[in-house]
C-alpha cells in the first residue's frame, strides 16, 4: 500500500488577489480589502502582498483600517469586500481542484486539503508537476496566485503550504520535517492559538520541536486530549483523513459581524441584531433545522467578549423568535448607550424541522407558527429571486449610518459565509 499524498492549496490574500482579478489595473499596487473604506474606522479583512512588503509585513487582517493606513504610502487601494464575488470565485476554485482529485475537503472560503494518493499515478507519480498543472489551471481560469504544499497527512500539508507564500510550492518528506518545521515557532503549529502559546512558553516549549520533544503524560496533565494532539501535530503523526463530508453534521448556525463603527445604544445594536437573527432564521430554513438555544456573543472596542444563551420552550427557526431571545440578553446584560464593536447571534440544539413541528402542542399555537414561517419562507423566496434587498424588516430601516452598519454586500451574508471559517489572512 502506498503512502498517502495530502496536499493544502491556500488561496494566497484571497479577498486581495480576487479584487486584482476583476479589476487588472489594481495589479502590482498596494491593495487593502476593509469593512468600509468610506470611513477610517473600518477592519482590514485582507491585504495584497505588495501592501505588507510596503508596510513590512505589519499589516495584517483583523487590524482597524486607519492603523494600517498609517502603515501604507498615500497611493494604496482599499477596496470594498463583496461576499459575492468571494463565494464565487471560492466556488469556482474548488470545483478546478476537483477535476484533479475528488477527495477534496473544504478548510475555508480559500484553502482545502486533496488526497492525491490515488490519482497521482495521471501525472507521472510526480507531485511536483501535478501540483504546477493545478496551479496554472487557477492562474489562467481564475487570475489568482495559490500556495500548495504537499506532505503525507493534513498537519503536515499545511505546515507546508505556510512556508512558501505567496505563489509557493513545497513537497515535504518526513525526513524534512525536523530540518523544515522543528525550528519555528510553536506558535506557527496548526492548530495551536494565541491563547495557547503563553501556556506552552511557560513550560520552556518555544520551538515545534521542543513540542515534539515534550513530555506526553505533562502534556496531556496540561491540557488533556488536547495536549496529545500538539504533540502528535508537531512529530508530524496527526492521523486525520481528508473527508469531502467534513462539516456536514451542523452542530449550531451562527453568523457574526464586526462593525464599521461601534454601535452606540440599543436601537442600533438591536437592528443589528434582527438582522443578524433573520441570516441565521434563513440558514436554519434552508437547511430544514430547528433550534432550541438562541447565543448571543458582544465584543466592544477594546475586545472584551461576552458570551450568554437562552433556551427556549421549544425549537425554532422564526426570525422573530431568534431576535426576540437575542434581544431580551442583549438588554439583560449590556447597558443601554454602552458601545459595540461585533455582535453575534448563533442557534443550537438542532433538530430537523419536520420533527420539531411534530412536537407542537395546543399551547405552542401551531396556527400563528406556521403562519409566520410561511413569512419567513415567502420573504426567503423573493431575497433568492430579486437579491437581499428585497425584504426589509421594520427594524432594520435605519438611518444612512445604520443602513452602512448593516451592509450586507460589504460584510456579506449568512448564506454566503456559510464556508467562511476565518478571516483571509493568508
Amino acid at each position: 500500500m502506498s503512502d498517502p499524498v495530502i496536499a493544502l492549496l491556500d488561496a494566497n490574500a484571497f479577498y486581495a488577489s480576487v479584487a486584482v482579478a476583476v479589476e487588472p489595473s489594481l495589479r502590482g499596487r498596494p491593495v487593502v480589502v476593509a469593512g468600509d473604506p468610506h470611513t477610517r474606522h473600518g477592519i482590514v479583512l485582507s491585504a495584497s502582498y505588495e501592501a505588507r512588503r510596503l508596510a513590512r509585513g505589519k499589516v495584517r487582517a483583523g487590524m482597524p483600517l486607519a492603523q494600517a493606513l498609517r502603515l501604507l504610502p498615500r497611493d494604496v487601494v482599499v477596496v470594498p469586500p463583496d461576499y459575492r464575488l468571494y463565494t464565487d470565485y471560492s466556488r469556482r476554485m474548488f470545483a478546478i481542484m476537483r477535476r484533479f482529485t475528488p477527495v477534496v475537503e473544504v478548510a475555508s472560503i480559500d484553502e482545502g486539503w486533496m488526497d492525491w494518493t490515488g490519482c497521482l499515478h495521471f501525472h507521472g507519480g510526480d507531485p511536483v508537476r501535478m501540483a504546477l498543472a493545478l496551479k496554472a489551471a487557477i492562474r489562467k481560469e481564475l487570475g489568482i496566485l495559490v500556495s500548495v504544499g504537499v506532505a503525507w497527512s493534513r498537519v503536515t500539508a499545511k505546515m507546508a503550504a505556510e512556508l512558501e507564500k505567496p505563489d509557493g510550492l513545497t513537497v515535504l518528506a518526513p525526513p524534512d520535517w525536523p530540518v523544515r518545521v522543528w525550528p519555528l515557532p510553536v506558535g506557527e503549529l496548526y492548530g495551536v492559538g494565541p491563547r495557547t502559546v503563553p501556556k506552552l512558553e511557560q513550560m520552556g516549549i518555544r520551538t515545534i520541536g521542543d513540542l515534539a520533544g515534550a513530555d506526553p503524560a505533562v502534556l496531556r496533565r496540561r491540557f488533556g486530549a488536547f495536549g496529545e494532539y500538539m504533540r502528535a501535530a508537531a512529530l508530524g503523526q496527526d492521523g486525520g483523513r481528508v473527508d469531502p463530508q467534513a462539516g456536514d453534521e451542523v452542530k449550531s448556525i451562527s453568523h457574526s459581524l464586526t462593525l464599521p463603527a461601534d454601535a452606540g445604544d440599543w436601537v442600533e445594536q438591536k437592528a443589528v441584531l434582527l438582522s443578524l437573527a433573520d441570516q441565521v432564521g434563513r440558514r436554519l430554513r434552508k437547511s430544514g433545522l430547528m433550534g432550541r438555544t438562541v447565543t448571543l456573543t458582544i465584543r466592544d472596542g477594546r475586545f472584551r467578549t461576552i458570551t450568554r444563551a437562552r433556551t427556549l420552550p421549544r425549537p425554532t427557526d422564526l426570525t422573530e423568535e431568534i431576535y426576540g431571545a437575542a434581544a431580551r440578553l442583549l438588554e439583560a446584560h449590556w447597558p443601554d448607550g454602552r458601545p459595540v464593536r461585533l455582535l453575534g447571534v448563533g442557534v443550537s440544539q438542532l433538530v430537523p424541522a419536520a420533527e420539531a413541528y411534530g412536537q407542537l402542542t395546543l399551547f405552542d399555537e401551531p396556527d400563528r407558527v406556521v403562519r409566520r414561517r410561511r413569512a419567513d419562507l415567502a420573504a426567503d423566496a423573493l431575497r433568492d429571486r430579486f437579491g437581499e434587498e428585497a425584504v426589509m424588516r421594520g427594524g432594520q430601516l435605519l438611518s444612512r449610518r445604520g443602513r452602512r452598519l448593516l451592509d450586507k454586500r460589504a460584510h456579506g451574508t449568512s448564506l454566503q459565509k456559510d464556508a467562511l471559517r476565518r478571516h483571509d489572512d493568508g
